[in-house]
């Protein structure tokens, strides 16, 4: 890293390791908070690792909500971030597979969908791809609406640690190649483990570079 990036990834740790505050989940777009902060959003498929990575960003152990049922995070769960805040983490529903009625898996798609595409305060979006399986439709669905909203998005490899290096990089390259087709789509791709704390930093310093921009 540049002197530049390393400074700030030692103010990014200062920020996510302060404070941390869960503020309130929104089943329904009238719960949203008053747009008064800027905003990071993580979106990806049910067991992507999504609450682990942000537990793992903000080093708590259970902020984030953990579960073996893919597809128990239902609704938009918002945190504070910074004393005072600087600005929120929002923890989207996972998409593709959910242990759920059809009718409740579509409003939860509504409900994002509607969310990504009015929210003022959202900086960028975070689409997790888990490592061991590369992009799936249901990812590629996803980038494409955020193409098509203008939402700017960064790819986030997750559980990097549960494969093997060269399978690691044959996923990071052709996930990269697809990646360059998609208009939104930031440039850097971020490989992460929540578990082992690999890419970690980076990322920390990655969103606190964005809601500063």
């Amino acid at each position: 890293m540049t002197p530049e990036e390393e400074q700030l990834a030692r103010e990014a740790s200062k920020l996510f390791s302060g404070r941390v505050e869960f503020l309130l989940s929104a089943p329904q777009l009238k719960h949203l908070p008053d747009p008064d902060y800027p905003e990071i959003a993580f979106a990806g498929r049910s067991n992507v690792g999504k609450s682990s990575l942000i537990n793992a960003l903000v080093q708590r152990k259970a902020i984030a909500r953990t579960s073996v049922t893919p597809g128990r995070t239902q609704e938009l769960n918002f945190f504070e971030i910074g004393d005072p805040t600087l600005f929120r983490l929002v923890d989207m529903p996972g998409y593709g597979f959910a242990k759920a009625p059809v009718k409740v898996v579509e409003n939860w798609r509504k409900l994002v969908r509607t969310f990504l595409r009015g929210r003022v305060p959202l900086r960028r979006t975070l689409v997790l791809i888990d490592s061991r399986h590369g992009l799936k439709d249901v990812d590629r669905d996803m980038m494409t609406m955020l193409d098509e909203a203008a939402v700017g998005y960064r790819l986030v490899l997750t559980k990097a640690d549960k494969v093997k290096a060269s399978a690691l990089e044959a996923v990071r390259e052709k996930v990269a190649s697809e990646a360059r087709k998609h208009p939104a789509a930031y440039p850097q791709m971020h490989v992460t483990s929540a578990e082992k704390g690999m890419g970690l930093e980076e990322l920390r310093a990655a969103i606190l570079s964005d809601i500063r921009a």
